[in-house]
C-alpha cells in the first residue's frame, strides 16, 4: 500500500479506472495528447471524450 502523499502512476484502457484521478494524460500513438481531470478532458479533448463514451454505451 502506498502513503497517502505518494505518487501513483496507473495505466489504464478503462477510463472507469482512472477518472477519480488529480491528472489524467491521455496518449496518442506514444505521445502526450491532452492532460487535466476527468471533468476537463471530457470538455477538451476529442480521443478522451470518443473514448469514454464508447465504454459508457458498451456497459
Amino acid at each position: 500500500s502506498c502513503a497517502p502523499e505518494a505518487t501513483k502512476i496507473v495505466i489504464a484502457q478503462r477510463i472507469a479506472s482512472v477518472q477519480d484521478a488529480d491528472i489524467i494524460y491521455v496518449l496518442d500513438n506514444g505521445v502526450v495528447n491532452g492532460s487535466g481531470t476527468h471533468e476537463q478532458l471530457l470538455q477538451s479533448n476529442e480521443i478522451y471524450r470518443e473514448v469514454f463514451e464508447s465504454q459508457q454505451a458498451a456497459n
